[in-house]
């Protein structure tokens, strides 16, 4: 059992933000020159990279569908990313979240266009701080993007829930690991479409609304800069085009 800590202290959180503010965000896309799209991310003490390889040829063949893509999504969590060195290659935890990466993803990616294709997406987590698969579906979304890959839209994520009876956006390591409850959550914006939602631990009907708003505006937010690191690599492209 957690050893109970206090988490909120004179109606503030223990990094200094309010109920509703999400941490400081930072993304980038094209930082990796052999992958066919990459995207890093560092979401407060996060530090993700995303990398697309594809569409390309699906072998063993008996694999291959004739009308849709493979997607195929591995989320790794590396050793020398949490305090506790974590023993190298694929758990439980990470098999869970590979999967539900790629099935949100899967809601967005024309697959259709690509026929007995396998469009593969990996996600590393170098340093990682509480809400990892809602980062690193983030920067797996914009990583397909930035591939030149067509989608329907971008795959956003934030989470919520609940820390000291409080109900609060974007929990960080100490509120993941000591509150009452978490609830990660990814749209797809212009339809307003839930793709991910998950929930560990407990809440009231009205504590679950408050939560899944909270959530759900983090993600707006995190949407608008998604959407801004895309413009400013297009513009960055075309600019070296045009030789300036």
């Amino acid at each position: 059992m957690n050893e109970k800590i206090e988490l909120i202290k004179d109606g503030k959180r223990l990094d200094g933000r309010r109920f509703d503010e999400i941490r400081d965000i930072s993304m980038k896309v094209g930082v990796l020159k052999k992958a066919s799209g990459s995207a890093y991310i560092e979401w407060g003490k996060n530090k993700v990279l995303a990398g697309v390889y594809g569409p390309r040829e699906l072998h063993p063949k008996f694999l291959q569908n004739p009308t849709r893509a493979l997607l195929r999504c591995t989320y790794n969590l590396a050793p020398f990313s949490v305090d506790d060195r974590k023993k190298p290659g694929p758990d439980r935890r990470s098999v869970e979240i590979s999967k539900v990466t790629a099935e949100a993803l899967e809601s967005v990616v024309m697959v259709e266009r690509y026929p007995n294709t396998v469009i593969d997406v990996f996600m590393e987590v170098l340093q990682a701080d509480a809400g990892t698969r809602c980062v690193g579906l983030t920067a797996a979304s914009l990583a397909l993007a930035d591939a030149g890959i067509p989608m329907k839209d971008l795959v956003s994520a934030c989470a919520a829930g609940k820390v000291d009876g409080e109900i609060v956006v974007d929990l960080m390591k100490e509120e993941d690991n000591y509150g009452e409850c978490d609830l990660p959550l990814a749209v797809i914006p212009r339809k307003n479409e839930v793709v991910l939602l998950q929930m560990d631990g407990k809440l009231t009907r009205e504590e679950f609304d408050k939560t899944y708003r909270l959530a759900l505006n983090g993600a707006m937010k995190v949407y608008e800069m998604q959407k801004e690191t895309l413009k400013a690599r297009i513009e960055h492209i075309m600019g070296e085009d045009n030789g300036y």
